[in-house]
């Protein structure tokens, strides 16, 4: 076939022109034209001419699976070091598995020594703010426990603002508590940290229980007025950008041991207010984020403990009380938990219970780097095997993002 030297345009104008005029000639019998006509585009598309150089359909875009950036998401981990440059094991564990989160302590319970993150106020800053510009895709959540008296992770010896217990500030009333929350909520703004466990709304039914009554974290035995004084807690946070996450879910305050150490079994004494104060606040919409407890109530679930049973956390907690918000696990290293369940198998069960983001604070029994990286690949293989469905994954990863979306730094 003859090589045109005319470019496609001209091609397609001089070859229509032959046409028209021979179908002007050819009137009373047209098929001579539409055989033409035919051999005329067959002979183009074999050239190139008219349509150009030969193009081969590219195959549709596969999407890159990305469960493994949505389940990093779903892991807050503690860390050791005061400091954290780009050489940083935290450093490193932010960016190799797309931490949703990290949880920075004053104190270093496996060692049993100080300065296991924060020691002053201008270092705790720094520190806070060099985490952050780490996390590469969205918000990095920088978490502390700080809710006055001795559960604070912001020592006054260290510089920080003394804030009173949570029972102190029940008996002082709630202009007394909104004032201390105000200060503690600017000091959180201004160091950077962008979410704080608190508060607690554990109803004082045991003054005796050993983590929570009898260190003053209970507001009051009245459940309305654990409410309140919760209000006033994130009312003074949201006032400065800052989340909070209710505790501990579906209340700590009848137990009398320490989940830290063990599974806390209130089947005896829990009792039903101990849910009122989640009632009220979900309804208020004053809840960020709520924060499962490692007690087991045999009366509900007499198997698994809140933080691993569907019936605390998604029949209770998502469908009678209508809280589609993030729900983080208590710390997973706890007693509780690996005493009695083993990594992995706990792993999906507190997943498959409605967990959102499990805490892994590296800050109990034993300090393991390896941790959150044998994490991420738990939750990977039961997803590839079927125990945790996509979806799952998917509607942590949608929570998370909303609530992400309310942080202002």
């Amino acid at each position: 076939m003859k090589k045109f030297s005319a470019t496609p345009h001209r091609v397609q104008k001089s070859y229509f022109k032959r046409i028209i005029l021979f179908l002007g000639a050819q009137r009373r019998d047209p098929w001579p034209a539409i055989k033409l006509i035919a051999v005329l585009v067959f002979a183009m598309l074999l050239a190139g001419e008219y349509f150009g150089p030969s193009k081969s359909i590219p195959a549709p875009a596969t999407k890159p699976d990305d469960t493994a950036q949505k389940v990093g998401q779903m892991l807050m981990i503690g860390f050791r070091g005061t400091d954290a440059n780009q050489n940083s094991y935290i450093a490193k564990a932010i960016k190799e598995l797309n931490l949703g989160g990290v949880i920075l302590f004053d104190y270093d319970v496996p060692s049993k020594t100080e300065a296991r993150n924060i020691t002053s106020p201008e270092q705790t800053k720094k520190l806070v703010a060099n985490l952050k510009s780490h996390a590469s895709s969205g918000k990095l959540l920088v978490a502390v426990d700080a809710e006055g008296g001795k559960v604070n992770r912001l020592d006054p010896a260290l510089g920080f603002a003394d804030i009173p217990a949570a029972k102190e500030l029940g008996k002082a009333g709630v202009g007394a508590a909104l004032e201390s929350y105000w200060t503690l909520a600017r000091q959180l703004a201004g160091l950077g940290f962008n979410i704080n466990f608190g508060p607690v709304v554990d109803v004082d039914i045991n003054p005796k229980n050993p983590v929570i009554g009898a260190l003053g974290r209970s507001y009051s035995v009245d459940p309305e007025r654990v409410a309140a004084l919760a209000r006033a807690f994130v009312a003074a946070h949201r006032s400065f950008g800052v989340l909070t996450s209710l505790k501990h879910f579906p209340g700590h305050g009848s137990s009398a041991s320490d989940s830290h150490l063990g599974l806390a079994d209130v089947t005896e004494t829990y009792d039903r207010t101990e849910l009122a104060p989640y009632e009220q606040l979900i309804k208020e919409n004053a809840a960020d984020a709520i924060m499962s407890a490692h007690i087991i109530d045999q009366n509900i679930d007499p198997e698994l403990p809140a933080t691993l049973s569907p019936k605390f956390i998604d029949d209770i907690l998502r469908k009678k009380l209508g809280f589609d918000g993030v729900v983080f696990s208590d710390d997973m290293d706890m007693g509780a938990i690996v005493d009695n369940y083993g990594f992995e198998d706990s792993i999906v069960r507190a997943i498959n219970a409605g967990c959102d983001i499990l805490i892994f604070s590296n800050n109990d029994k034993v300090y393991d780097e390896t941790a959150p990286y044998r994490a991420r690949d738990a939750i990977l293989n039961a997803v590839k095997d079927g125990r945790i469905s996509r979806d799952r994954v998917d509607q942590a990863y949608a929570r998370i993002t909303k609530l992400k979306e309310k942080l202002e730094r």
